[in-house]
């Protein structure tokens, strides 16, 4: 059994502040992916590095307290990819893929961190390009090994994957576009949503992001924008999911989701 752990942290140092890190040592992961880490490789402790016998990488963002994503294990990989090769996106901190190879399987783990474009019509169009380059890297991954992706991908993909989604039809992150592009996600290449799969039609428990503003929290009129999304083999040994929402590290809440898999 693998246990993975996707949290968008919205800082871990602040996460750290408000008790991530012994909330982590509790849950016996195999395997937490970590987004929007806002530090530099310089602020992170040894406790942040490797906390509860779990090995991290990370890959931070060259703008100062922006981004970042880490990744940790508890079991060695064969190799560690930082980036995924763009000239525009590596810069940000979006990607760390932990690769388990043996002669017969081709397995990876990844933590990634998809734009927002709800600041600016600016980042925005930064989104659709990033979207566009990180569909063929899907392609090209799916052909040659099996994965999961955990992050935050900053798009709802349904009706049912957000609260107000009438009034958000023109907002980012559940634009036309967005959709679709999810949508070719696991029509034309073939990936999984997996929490969809173990729970196809759980609305207000999926959420994984609420506002800051207002009582978005308190209301529960929060998003489903935090996944795992794999490849089909992957996706098909899932046995349970859970969204914790019990203590708050950040505005996000940590996906939990195990499979029935051995490295």
């Amino acid at each position: 059994m693998l246990r993975i752990i996707s949290s968008n942290l919205n800082g871990i140092r602040s996460a750290a502040n408000k008790g991530y890190f012994d909330w982590l040592a509790q849950q016996q992961a195999d395997f937490v992916c970590l987004q929007e880490l806002k530090a530099q490789d310089g602020d992170l402790t040894d406790a942040m590095r490797a906390p509860h016998g779990l090995q991290g990488w990370f890959h931070c963002a060259e703008k100062k307290g922006y981004s970042g994503v880490g990744l940790y294990s508890r079991h060695a990989p064969s190799d560690v990819k930082i980036g995924f090769g763009s000239t525009e996106f590596d810069a940000e901190g979006r990607y760390v893929e932990a690769r388990f190879d043996t002669p017969s399987r081709k397995f990876s783990v990844i933590s990634c961190y998809f734009p927002s474009g709800s600041s600016s019509e600016e980042r925005q169009q930064a989104k659709f390009r990033f979207l566009d380059e990180f569909f063929p890297h899907l392609q090209r991954l799916k052909a040659e090994r099996e994965f999961v992706l955990c992050g935050d991908v900053n798009i709802a993909h349904k009706e049912i994957d957000l609260k107000n989604w009438k009034s958000n039809q023109k907002n980012s992150g559940f634009l036309p576009e967005e959709r679709a592009w999810f949508t070719r996600l696991v029509e034309d290449i073939g990936l999984v949503d997996v929490y969809r799969r173990l729970h196809p039609d759980t609305t207000g428990e999926a959420y994984t992001w609420w506002s800051n503003r207002g009582q978005a929290w308190a209301n529960n009129v929060g998003w489903r924008i935090d996944y795992h999304v794999a490849s089909p083999a992957v996706a098909a040994t899932a046995r349970a999911a859970s969204v914790y929402k019990a203590q708050r590290f950040s505005d996000h809440a940590p996906l939990t989701i195990e499979y029935d898999l051995t490295l």
